[in-house]
């Protein structure tokens, strides 16, 4: 069976409406936002994975996209960046696979003059790049990966290291890790339910597959000389960035002029153990509230492994080495990882996978707490379990269950209000997108106009539940992680990251040196950047591990917060807000704290005697 038969002809282009010479050409739709966005669905006859390895189905699958993309350039006025560098990256795929050089050489460019970061903007399609000038070299089959190879190496290797290192040790460890198997195995668990149930896939879905197909044809084939290009340049720059973030940081002694300060962990889970001698103890002896997947009270304030545990230290073991991969450190954990997941099967990937993300999820608040904690012996932990789900098919989103979402949300904020908690770390969010997104994956939702709408409905129950939470809550700073996305948190409505309140203060994240990384979501709603790569702390159990994301750069801010509310227990949320926004140095777009600096201005304050 094969993708529904189609003319080729008319999927290759699509001619536009005829115009008189002095006609003008009909205005573009604006594009305010991700939901604006038209929605295109593809009727399938076979599973994605199959359309795969079906030369047929995919060449006419892809004509379509190809189609649909063209015509959305066309006909509405996108300015948001990432989006259109998603639609830029998918016609990139599409010219390789169709080994259009020039193509290819062209959309590079265009995807670096869109790029913000400096580190992206030299290394956007570096491999690609590499890939066409082998190609050009005019060499045999046989000789192709070696050309390939040093082509890539000779173009990494200029780049100037102290800026594009993240990077090159990034797509170094993804490709240590990535195999046809894989690929295939994700495709099959996360995509061929929903479309044998519905006959269709959305263009998200037909987008992914398109990428999918051109890593298993041009570059996995390659992966052994395009992970030996990267590991040279590696080794030839052994060299640690520069660490402009820890001077920055403050510690407060034990005996310094200072009061308790309650701090609410709002999070997957704490294993309070760790933290035994900084908890809070409500007037039910309890010391936090909880909340399953579904919403409902839970007993646990951290989220129970079952099964899972037996397998407990491997899982941990295989976490490290994707860290460590991450960082370059040839560890024995990086060594077992890189062989583990290269030789899975597709039938193993299911598993593999959400075990990694229950573990990941198990560890995440306790993580956050530490670094929330980190130096303040007057913290006081205050918990709020809230249930992340960790299946490659998230479960199916309904009204009900985001009206029981926002009655829990509402509730913990309660539990924090009750219990004084000055400042709450929110490392965590979703966006409109995701509610679709989950829609399609279970085969939900009607047609695709159907399942926008239904989003729609569900995601603003949610949103708005959790705003009115917040706003009812002036007397807590609420802190909240910007997103690992690269995009902007305002164009695709990601919650609460696209939040403004006066109570309320979003953080990206950087790196050691003051950089931001590549992860890091952006936009006007993001008011500053902390460090959020490698960070180290506690997971449950008292191990230490270190772990990057916009959730471990929050914590860094909740941190200074909690300091200036012991330094000075009369500041107000907007108070705090300002003294960390006054610390702040920016550069471009980044606006990075400066711990040190914003309790020196509290303390010049005080020592004037204001309050």
């Amino acid at each position: 069976m094969t993708l529904r038969p189609v003319v080729a002809a008319a999927l290759l282009w699509v001619a536009a409406p005829g115009l008189r010479a002095d006609a003008t050409p009909p205005a573009k739709k604006t594009v305010q936002t991700a939901d604006d966005l038209p929605r295109h669905t593809y009727k399938v006859s076979e599973a994605p994975s199959a359309i795969l390895t079906d030369d047929a189905a995919f060449a006419a699958l892809a004509a379509e996209v190809r189609r649909d993309i063209d015509a959305d350039l066309l006909n509405y006025d996108i300015r948001d960046r990432s989006t259109l560098q998603g639609y830029k990256s998918v016609q990139l795929a599409l010219a390789m696979l169709a080994k259009d050089y020039d193509a290819t050489d062209r959309l590079i460019g265009e995807l670096r003059a869109m790029e913000e970061k400096p580190s992206l903007r030299l290394t956007t399609g570096i491999v690609a790049e590499a890939w066409v000038a082998a190609h050009r070299a005019h060499v045999g089959p046989e000789d192709f990966g070696g050309a390939l190879r040093a082509s890539l190496a000779a173009a990494a290797g200029k780049l100037p290291w102290d800026v594009v290192q993240d990077e090159i040790k990034g797509t170094k460890a993804a490709y240590e890790v990535r195999s046809r198997a894989l690929m295939i195995g994700i495709t099959q668990q996360e995509m061929d339910p929903a479309a044998q149930k519905t006959g269709e896939i959305s263009a998200t879905v037909a987008r992914r597959l398109v990428s999918i197909h051109n890593q298993l044809v041009n570059y996995l084939p390659y992966k052994e000389q395009i992970v030996a290009a990267l590991e040279g340049v590696v080794a030839a720059h052994r060299v640690v960035k520069p660490d402009r973030w820890t001077p920055r940081l403050v510690t407060l002694p034990p005996d310094a002029k200072a009061v308790p300060v309650r701090v609410g962990i709002w999070d997957s889970g704490v294993d309070i153990d760790i933290f035994k001698d900084r908890l809070v103890t409500d007037a039910d002896g309890g010391h936090g509230i909880a909340f399953d997947l579904h919403s409902n009270p839970a007993p646990d304030l951290l989220f129970p492994l079952g099964d899972a545990k037996a397998h407990l230290p491997e899982t941990l073991a295989r976490v490290k080495g994707f860290e460590d991969l991450q960082s370059s450190v040839d560890s024995p954990e990086a060594t077992e990882i890189k062989k583990y997941m290269s030789g899975l099967r597709p039938e193993e990937v299911k598993p593999t996978l959400e075990n990694l993300d229950l573990v990941e999820n198990w560890l995440h608040g306790t993580h956050v707490t530490g670094i929330a904690f980190a130096g303040d012996p007057f913290a006081r932990l205050v918990v709020g379990r809230i249930t992340f789900d960790y299946h490659l098919v998230p479960e199916l989103p309904t009204m009900e269950q985001a009206r029981k979402d926002a009655v829990a949300n509402a509730a913990t904020i309660g539990y924090f209000q009750r219990n004084g908690v000055r400042v709450v770390n929110m490392s965590w969010g979703g966006s409109l997108k995701d509610v679709e997104s989950a829609l399609e994956a279970n085969g939900a939702g009607g047609t695709a106009a159907e399942r926008k709408k239904l989003a729609r409905a569900i995601f603003d129950v949610g949103t708005a539940g959790l705003l009115s939470a917040l706003k009812g809550a002036p007397g807590i700073l609420f802190v909240v992680a910007a997103g690992n996305s690269d995009n902007n948190v305002t164009f695709d409505e990601f919650v609460p990251s696209s939040f403004q309140l006066p109570n309320m203060i979003t953080v990206g994240a950087v790196d050691q040196a003051g950089d931001e990384t590549a992860f890091s979501s952006f936009g006007p709603m993001v008011n500053v950047h902390a460090n959020g790569f490698e960070v180290e702390s506690f997971i449950p159990g008292g191990q230490r591990l270190k772990i990057s994301g916009t959730s471990m750069a929050s914590p860094q801010v909740t941190n200074l917060a909690a300091k200036l509310f012991a330094l000075d227990p009369a500041l107000t949320p907007e108070d705090a807000k300002a003294l960390i926004l006054a610390g702040c140095e920016s550069s471009g777009r980044v606006n990075l704290i400066n711990p040190a600096k914003s309790v020196d201005l509290l303390r010049q304050k005080l020592a004037a005697g204001g309050s």
